[in-house]
C-alpha cells in the first residue's frame, strides 16, 4: 500500500469527540453484557463523559406563547366584516400591527 501523500490533520476537538464516543460505546457494551467493567472503571467513564458531554438537565426551555389572544364571538361575521377585519390592505389592521 503506498504511503499517503497528504497528511490528515486531526484537531483537539475531533480527538475529544472520538474519545467520547469510545467511552460511550464501552459503557453501552457493558450495559448489554458484552464487556465486563469494574465499578471503578464505570465511575471513571461516567466522570469523563460528564466532562466531555453537555449536561442536558441544565438546559431550560420556555414554551410559553407570546401571542395576542382574541375573543371569539358566537355570532358569525358577514363577508364584509371578515374582509374589513382580516384584509391585508385594511388601514386599521396595518396601524394595529405597528403599535
Amino acid at each position: 500500500m503506498p504511503a499517503r501523500t497528504r497528511r490528515i490533520a486531526v484537531d483537539d476537538n475531533t480527538r475529544a469527540k472520538i474519545q467520547t464516543t469510545q467511552i460511550a460505546k464501552r459503557l453501552t457494551n457493558h450495559i448489554l453484557g458484552k464487556v465486563e467493567m469494574t465499578a471503578t472503571q464505570v465511575t471513571a467513564a461516567l466522570g469523563l463523559l460528564r466532562k466531555t458531554l453537555p449536561d442536558l438537565a441544565a438546559i431550560e426551555l420556555d414554551l410559553s406563547p407570546e401571542t395576542a389572544q382574541r375573543v371569539i364571538n358566537a355570532q358569525p361575521m358577514s363577508a364584509d366584516e371578515w374582509t374589513t377585519e382580516y384584509s391585508l390592505e385594511s388601514p386599521t389592521r396595518a396601524t394595529e400591527s405597528v403599535n
